[in-house]
């Protein structure tokens, strides 16, 4: 990269001491499908979030850990370094990015890609999702509220959120049956008079174990009867101190367990809650959920290639010590770690661009119409970033598995990612039900092509020759 990308937006607000250049920005912009549909605001904006990740969140991340404590009082945190950092932010204008341009009257003014491309920095920080207010479940549940939500909804539960005020969780999974397909969840959802009442269970309820977690998105059934298995299910709010509710524990996930956020078990008693937090209406629940997970799939593929480049950078810091050598030679100096090195490269970028891809679509025509390509990056994407952890931490030795770096860390969120909106399988097996719809027809030109070879070879009076069908053996 000849020249970099100066610091347009805030540059006062970070400690000067910390020089920090953005040559990946340059390289996005390069990218004529890109470098066009970026405005000069989000190139601003984008330029402002990377000083401000590399900056102020990723040296906060040890201190917000330090800051959640042990045991018990980690369920019961709230680091102070993130209110700090999350003042920041405002002050700089990241906050909200995530709510697509032209869908939402709450927007503030950024197109799934402009977002995406921020997403990417903001996965390179533990803490920075949440102090630009854009960390999951709250995103995707902001953009039920905001999408689906009726006006008493909005002001009561997506306007707290939006402020940073409070957080949220989403119950979809169940321990009791198989959750990647959706048309098993069993959670009752009744109706009684002008309330429903809740019965089942739920886990991987990510968010529950926050002590500012006030609200959950739940998905049941109201209607188990109904013909269709697509409009059996609905999508209900249930504020988290409604009387009833049990949280049994936090799942671990490789044995990390993600305080304060955590991912609850948590079961419902008859849990009453108003009709009036039905979300759009019964039998709406696979509309909404569809309308969630799309997105939300985009922020952690991008989020995702973030951690990738990170883990990239923890890799050339190590093969570039001069204390670690092997064999007499730097670990740069032997071929296959700069085959790591290489492979990562492309990698990374390839993957991006898959993600970016599916940006655009949704950008162009919506989510709907880009599923192909949102599951394209859904499967990818995590994949490749554990290849490159996974390299990285082979770069550390011991060191890697430790908690001496960030490796080990981050490989076991990512490789969550995999189950995590539906697993890797389901949507492989779609895509190449789709993809496979082409079989026939394929068959068929296939077929009219070799047809037409033979009446061109008959036209002019051609012949195959085949290899080896003229060679003779003269007898010894």
């Amino acid at each position: 990269m000849s020249a970099q990308i100066p610091i347009a937006v805030g540059a006062s607000m970070c400690d000067p001491a910390l020089a920090f250049s953005h040559p990946l920005i340059e390289t996005y912009l390069a990218c004529l499908q890109v470098r066009d549909r970026v405005s000069e605001r989000a190139k601003k904006a984008l330029d402002t979030v990377a000083k401000f990740v590399e900056e102020d969140c990723i040296p906060a991340d040890a201190v917000f850990e330090a800051q959640i404590g042990v045991g018990d009082a980690r369920w019961n945190s709230h680091p102070p370094i993130l209110e700090d950092l999350k003042k920041k932010a405002r002050s700089l204008g990241l906050w909200n990015m995530f709510l697509p341009k032209g869908h939402y009257k709450e927007s503030p003014g950024f197109t799934n890609l402009e977002y995406g491309l921020m997403a990417e920095w903001l996965g390179k920080s533990r803490v920075a999702p949440e102090a630009v207010n854009c960390a999951a479940p709250d995103t995707g549940n902001m953009e039920v509220l905001a999408k689906y939500g009726n006006e008493a909804q909005k002001a009561k539960w997506l306007k707290p959120l939006m402020e940073g005020e409070i957080r949220s969780a989403f119950l979809m999974t169940e321990p009791q049956i198989a959750s990647s397909d959706a048309r098993n969840i069993e959670m009752k959802i009744e109706r009684d008079g002008d309330h429903y009442v809740l019965n089942g269970q739920k886990w991987w309820s990510s968010g529950a174990g926050d002590p500012r977690c006030k609200v959950y998105i739940v998905m049941g059934k109201t209607d188990p009867q109904n013909k269709d298995p697509y409009r059996q299910q609905s999508v209900i709010i249930v504020p988290a101190d409604t009387e009833g509710i049990t949280i049994h524990r936090m799942l671990s996930v490789y044995g990390y367990d993600d305080a304060p956020h955590g991912h609850g078990h948590i079961s419902f008693h008859n849990v009453r809650v108003p009709a009036s937090n039905l979300v759009l209406g019964e039998g709406r629940g696979f509309e909404i959920i569809q309308g969630r997970l799309g997105p939300g799939r985009i922020h952690h593929a991008m989020r995702t290639i973030g951690a990738a480049e990170r883990a990239l950078e923890w890799m050339l810091m190590r093969i570039n010590d001069p204390k670690k050598t092997t064999f007499g030679k730097q670990l740069r100096e032997h071929g296959v770690i700069l085959e790591w090195v290489a492979k990562s490269r492309i990698e990374i970028d390839a993957a991006r661009l898959i993600v970016l891809n599916a940006a655009i679509k949704m950008d162009e025509q919506g989510p709907k119409a880009a599923l192909t390509e949102i599951a394209q990056a859904k499967v990818l994407v995590p994949q490749t970033a554990l290849t490159v952890i996974d390299r990285a931490v082979q770069s550390f030795g011991g060191a890697g598995v430790s908690q001496d770096t960030p490796l080990a860390n981050m490989w076991a969120g990512i490789r969550t990612l995999r189950l995590a909106d539906g697993p890797d399988e389901v949507h492989l097996q779609q895509m190449g039900r789709n993809e496979n719809r082409r079989g026939k027809a394929v068959a068929a030109k296939i077929a009219a092509q070799k047809a037409k070879t033979e009446q061109l070879m008959k036209q002019y009076g051609a012949t195959r020759s085949e290899i080896g069908s003229n060679i003779k053996r003269s007898n010894l």
